[in-house]
């Protein structure tokens, strides 16, 4: 079965930090660009950062650039997203999604010709 599953999500304190992990089965990352985005509340998507498994390439948004790093374990086909610093305003619904290759567009990554999609993991970031 082709999936992707997130998991980590949880409550922090602001200015304190939680490791997401996107884990796939039924493929393999290493021929895909696998994807972070987050939605918030009332919000549209946010393509957060994107790893491409071709050639290890990161990719960051502004908003979160210098403060969360993509990162991919090839031994357990899982990407990973370590964010620190964090801020009220990272809190949303983090989704992990393979694709084709990434782009940065008006300062938030973009996936194309996305293929598979995970079902979130809650992030909320509040004292």
């Amino acid at each position: 079965q082709v999936q992707l599953v997130e998991s980590g999500g949880g409550l922090v304190q602001p200015g304190g930090s939680l490791r997401l992990s996107c884990a796939a089965s039924g493929f393999s990352l290493d021929w895909y660009a696998i994807a972070w985005f987050r939605q918030a509340p009332g919000q549209e998507r946010e393509g957060v950062s994107c790893f491409v498994g071709s050639d290890s390439s990161t990719y960051y948004a502004d908003s979160v650039r210098g403060r969360f790093t993509i990162s991919r374990d090839v031994t357990k086909n899982t990407v990973y997203l370590q964010m620190n610093s964090l801020k009220p305003e990272d809190t949303a619904v983090y989704y992990c999604a393979a694709g084709s290759f990434c782009t940065v567009v008006a300062g938030s990554t973009t996936l194309h010709e996305s293929r598979y999609w995970g079902q979130g993991t809650q992030v909320t970031v509040s004292s």
